[in-house]
Order: C-alpha cells, then structure tokens, then sequence
C-alpha cells in the first residue's frame, strides 16, 4: 500500500513539473510573428544572461533623434554554441555597427525577437536560425 502511494505521489510530482515547463511564455503573446523587420544602427549594450540575453542597438532617426531598440536573444548558452560572445576573435563590441533582422513587438515599441545580425564586414551571425524558440 505504502509503495502504491509513493507511486502516485512521484508520478502526480512528474505531470505538474511537465505542467510548468510548458507554461513558459509564449512568444506570440508579444512578438508578431508573421513579421520581420530590419534596422541598422550601433550596438550599445549586450548582456548574456539566461533564460534570455538582450542586445541594445541605437538607431539614428531621420529627424537626428535616436532611438534604442532592445532585442530578446536566446540563452548563453544559445548565443555560444552559435558563435557570439563578448570576448575572443568573434566578440560583439560596443559602439560596434550591426544591421538586425528581427520580429518586431506587436504594440510597435522599440522591442524584438532577434533573428540575425549582419556586421559591418557582411559576416552573418545567425541568433534563432529562422525559428525564434531556438
């Protein structure tokens, strides 16, 4: 009886932490993701952190004006195994030009998912490889 209890009591705790990991957020809740848009401008901050790293670049606007976009990037983790980090040969820099292609905020803030970088060498660093839950 005290094993069938035990058993019960490990599955139940197996569904609900299932349960949790599904309930991360969605993507879609805040992101358009039928979209993309690309912007060029100067990268200013970038933090790799987990679950989710962010990129600042600020664009010049026509008027002079600038504006900080943020972008959400994958992990650490993510961004490592993809070739980004902040130091050795292939370090992203502050005050470094970047073009980035990205899936905007549905409420048109300054805000996206980052799908690419370009630099201002033509390379290509690819974040979420086309599919934003990378």
């Amino acid at each position: 009886m005290i094993g069938r209890a035990l058993g019960c009591v490990v599955v139940c705790g197996c569904l609900m932490a299932g349960a949790s990991l599904q309930a991360h957020h969605s993507l879609a809740g805040v992101y358009d993701m039928k979209a993309e848009k690309e912007i060029a401008g100067t990268l200013t901050k970038i933090q790799f952190v987990n679950p989710h790293g962010s990129m600042t670049i600020t664009v010049k606007n026509p008027d002079g004006t600038t504006t900080d976009w943020t972008f959400t990037t994958g992990s650490a983790t993510t961004l490592a195994d993809r070739g980004i980090s902040k130091v050795g040969p292939n370090a992203l820099k502050v005050g470094e030009p970047l073009t980035a292609k990205f899936i905007p905020a549905r409420n048109g803030s300054p805000l996206g998912f980052l799908k690419s970088i370009t630099r201002a060498d033509g390379t290509v660093m690819n974040i979420s490889a086309g599919n934003p839950n990378d």
